[in-house]
Parts: C-alpha cells; sequence; structure tokens
C-alpha cells in the first residue's frame, strides 16, 4: 500500500521535514517457531513486516492488516513485545523524514501462503531464528524480545535516546 493517503495530506502542508509518526510491527511464527520476513523493495534489505495505523485503527488490527497485505499469511496478535521510538529517523529516497514510534507484536501464523502480496516486497519468506539473515540491530531486538516473551519491554526513563543499543543508559 505504502504511504497511507492522510501521511501524503499532512506531507502536502509540511513538505519533507521530521514527523513523529506510529509505527506498528509484527513478529510473526509459524507452527516450526520460524520467523517471517519480508524483503523491503525501497531499499532491498530483509525487515519484520510493519506499517502505519490508519486513523482510528486498533494497533493489533494494523499487525494483522500490514502482515496480510505484504505477505498473503494470516496472523493473531499473541502480545505486546516491545514499545519504543525507533532509534533515529528515517529519510526515505523522497527526501521524508519521519521517526517512528513503534508498537511492536509477538504474532502467531493461522493461515495463508507466505508469498510477496504488494509491491512494497521483492520477497518474503520463513527463517529458523537461529539463521535470520542480516536486519538492522532494532530489528533484531524486536525478534529477541519477541522470543523472550514475558512482559512488553520499554527504553527506561532517562535512558539514551537515539542509541542503537536497547536499554543503554546516558
Amino acid at each position: 500500500m505504502g504511504t497511507p493517503d492522510f501521511i501524503r495530506d499532512i506531507r502536502a502542508d509540511a513538505g519533507h521535514q521530521l514527523l513523529l509518526l506510529p509505527g506498528v510491527s509484527a513478529v510473526v511464527f509459524d507452527e516450526r517457531g520460524r520467523v517471517l520476513l519480508g524483503r523491503r523493495a525501497d531499499d532491498g534489505r530483509w525487515s519484520t513486516i510493519g506499517g502505519i495505523p490508519e486513523p482510528g485503527e486498533e494497533p493489533a488490527d494494523t499487525a494483522v492488516r500490514e502482515v496480510y497485505e505484504e505477505t498473503a499469511v494470516h496472523c493473531v496478535p499473541e502480545n505486546v513485545a516491545l514499545v519504543r521510538a525507533m532509534p533515529k529517523p528515517v529519510i526515505y529516497p523522497n527526501g521524508d523524514c519521519c521517526q517512528y514510534l513503534d508498537i511492536t507484536f509477538r504474532c502467531r501464523a493461522i493461515g495463508g501462503e507466505a508469498r510477496v502480496n504488494d509491491d512494497e516486497s521483492l520477497e518474503v519468506g520463513w527463517f529458523a531464528v537461529d539463521a535470520l539473515p542480516v536486519l538492522p540491530p532494532w530489528e533484531r531486538f524486536q525478534v529477541e524480545r519477541a522470543i523472550a516473551g514475558g512482559p512488553s519491554w520499554f527504553q527506561p526513563a532517562g535512558s539514551a535516546v537515539g542509541s542503537t543499543a536497547p536499554g543503554t543508559r546516558s
């Protein structure tokens, strides 16, 4: 789907300046414990599945929608693995600058066959947790937190802002 229409409307007035946006990520596991990843069309790297909620959409519904839109896999969110501001802004090829406040869900696949289902991905696949492709540190941390289970993780108050190492103190 790409950039939601409401973000395009904001960009018409805001230009390329930094926007703080909501984001939802899904770390999806199949019955064998493998993780579903997509290789992004915009930069070619492997990534967890995610996107921006539509106005009024619940974050768990965003996770379900994004996973299906991008991979044709049906999933059920099981718990919130982590909540945090992404460590640094993303600058897209068109110059738009965004920093995401991300809610990452641990999800369980319940159907569908993993395949490229839109123009946002070059390929999708299931990966054993001990054989993941290269992921940025913050996405590897999403997978680690989803595997760990337990209470939702968040950056402790007073911690270094913008650190790529989760949990570090300033």
